[in-house]
């Protein structure tokens, strides 16, 4: 006579635990999001997924899981020899009404140094590409943007690069950038590479001119985050809520990284904009 098992094998267990998970990750990204304009960063890692297929199509899904107003992409571009634009960007934009900042010089490239600012409904009032120092090809993607639901806005989109000294120079730069740009309110966001804190941590220098750094997010590796390498920062205190990352089944396999969003208060821009 055989003993009865009260318990299920721990494969069993595991798949429901797992079940569970996505199931909450799916719940999380359909909840009514915050009241405001949501800004995120996304390095799409040249549209190949943790499984190691380049999937363009898999990537746009989830820039329209997020449902953003204003979105910087990492990576959008082949890295090397003429940098070419991998995602359909026609097609984005008639289906989550995304349009891309023009960037001037690149016949085939979305965007500068594989930085894309996409936005809905709006005027580009100026753009910047600014090459940022260090061993490999990096860059900032200055947009001057008027929102058509309000605010006047200045997102810099930055991909800094793997090596301390490179980030170092890289963020002084644009430290130095906002020294002269300090009144209008503006959000950096991007993939700053950074995981390491204290006075030698490019986000110690980039304390002073954007004081409003929001609690560290995780979101790489995007199967199971530990690092908080992606950033969305403002100069300006109170206008970002809701920092956290973008973590669904399909968001977790579509790139190394995960997506990051925060929610922008147009009201206390238009107040800040009023009185600078």
């Amino acid at each position: 006579m055989h003993a009865r098992k009260d318990s299920l094998p721990a494969s069993i267990l595991a798949s429901i635990r797992n079940r569970k998970k996505r199931l909450e990750a799916v719940l999380a990204a359909a909840k009514p999001r915050a009241e405001g304009t949501l800004i995120a960063s996304y390095n799409v890692h040249k549209c190949v997924g943790g499984d190691r297929r380049c999937d363009p199509e898999r990537t746009s899904r989830v820039i329209h899981e997020i449902g953003a107003d204003v979105i910087a992409l990492q990576e959008a571009d082949t890295r090397f020899g003429e940098r070419t634009g991998i995602l359909d960007l026609t097609r984005l934009e008639r289906e989550t009404g995304l349009i891309p900042v023009p960037v001037s010089g690149m016949s085939k490239a979305h965007g500068w140094h594989g930085n894309v600012v996409l936005f809905k409904k709006g005027l580009v009032r100026d753009v910047h590409q600014i090459k940022l120092p260090g061993l490999e090809p990096r860059g900032a993607l200055v947009a001057e943007l008027e929102l058509e639901n309000g605010g006047e806005l200045r997102i810099i989109a930055a991909h800094f690069g793997l090596l301390r000294h490179s980030r170092a120079r890289q963020a002084q730069m644009l430290v130095e950038l906002m020294a002269d740009r300090s009144e209008a309110t503006t959000i950096l966001l991007g993939d700053l590479n950074e995981w390491r804190l204290g006075d030698s941590s490019s986000l110690n220098t980039l304390q002073s001119a954007f004081e409003a750094q929001p609690p560290a997010v995780a979101s790489f590796p995007a199967r199971l985050p530990i690092l908080a390498l992606d950033r969305i920062m403002s100069n300006r205190k109170g206008v970002l809520t809701n920092v956290e990352a973008h973590d669904t089944p399909l968001a977790r396999v579509a790139s190394d990284h995960l997506p990051i969003k925060a929610v922008l208060n147009l009201k206390r821009v238009e107040e800040l904009t009023a009185t600078a």
